[in-house]
């Protein structure tokens, strides 16, 4: 049976709410919160990453907004403390130190507890493991981008670089920091991509032929050998087809807009007919243009199934057959693309 003298604490003599010291006594027996004297943090001073033990993480974040977490990693608090709160100052000393101030509150078996500690913070750069490789031309593969029997369009060559620079980005907002591009150049022969990872290769390729046609394929060179592993090297040759996407096309009886090719067939909108059908592309006579080259000519009048059209040079008027896809009305432009002396309505 519990008598009230087991209720008085043994090393004060106050009443206690529970066998043996009282809360007063018991947090004053505590070390609550514990500061480390010294935290340093190691970031990179390239791509300012930082490192946590033996991994590197990309941040946005500032000297003047890590500080205050830093400082704030230094305190260890006993389990039992409630409540915890930092109040944290930080001051500059140089370049690579910084003193920060921390007051520290809580509730400890029911008693508010506070204490103030200084900790010092030291700031370390080293180079992360992607920019180490990347002075150091380190790279896993070179996508190369290349257009069957013809010269790469300049909207192809933009188009794969903004999707090979999408594709890092996601990446490395995934947390692939070593699936970069360490470099990317135009020549005469099309677009070249250095890549640090044979993943980012494969996505950059699939991406590609994915949204502009075409097919990759890959040719693999050994490098060397690292702790009894074979190292390769990778080019992916990425052939866009002979026909892109909105080219104009003169086929035996019509004309007609290019929509995807591949290495067996062409899906082509049939500018006659207003409808899509798959041809072989030995049925292609020429290449009249590009439908993203074409230009505005106004139409003059609609009557009887043709177009008035002011030919855009000479302001001559030009009849056409109106087709079934088109909707225009006189005063309106239209879009076309010249083919010796014929006018070509795209859409």
């Amino acid at each position: 049976m519990t008598t009230i003298k087991d209720r008085f604490c043994p090393k004060c003599g106050k009443p206690s709410d529970a066998d043996g010291l009282c809360a007063a006594c018991r947090v004053a027996d505590t070390p609550w919160a514990v500061c480390d004297t010294r935290v340093t943090s190691t970031h990179c001073p390239g791509c300012g990453a930082t490192k946590q033990v033996n991994t590197w993480t990309d941040t946005n974040r500032e000297r003047a907004d890590l500080a205050p977490d830093l400082a704030r990693s230094a305190v260890h608090f006993h389990p039992d403390v409630k409540r915890r709160s930092i109040a944290v100052s930080v001051r500059d000393l140089s370049a690579n130190r910084s003193r920060a101030y921390l007051t520290i509150t809580g509730i400890l078996y029911g008693q508010p507890v506070e204490k103030e500690c200084m900790v010092e913070l030291a700031w370390h750069r080293e180079q992360c493991d992607r920019c180490n490789r990347i002075t150091g031309s380190y790279y896993e593969g070179i996508v190369q981008v290349r257009a069957e029997e013809r010269d790469i369009s300049p909207f192809e060559m933009q188009k794969a670089a903004a999707i090979a620079t999408q594709i890092e980005d996601s990446l490395q907002q995934g947390g692939e920091r070593l699936s970069f591009i360490s470099d990317m150049t135009e020549n005469r022969d099309g677009l070249d991509i250095t890549v640090g990872s044979q993943h980012i290769g494969l996505l950059i390729v699939q991406g590609i032929t994915a949204q502009l046609g075409g097919r990759y394929t890959t040719h693999p060179k050994l490098v060397g050998e690292k702790n009894g592993r074979q190292l390769f090297r990778i080019t992916y040759l990425v052939r866009l087809p002979r026909y892109q996407r909105h080219d104009v096309v003169k086929l035996s009886r019509t004309y007609a807009e290019v929509e995807q090719a591949d290495s067996r067939s062409v899906r082509v909108f049939d500018l006659s007919e207003g409808r899509n059908r798959a041809i072989k592309e030995e049925e292609i006579v020429r290449l009249v243009g590009n439908a993203r080259n074409a230009e505005p000519a106004l139409v003059a009048y609609v009557a009887h199934g043709m177009l008035g059209l002011l030919e855009p040079a000479t302001g001559a008027t030009i009849e056409i057959q109106e087709r079934p896809w088109m909707a225009v009305r006189a005063g309106e432009n239209v879009q076309v693309l010249r083919d010796g002396g014929t006018l070509v309505v795209v859409r």
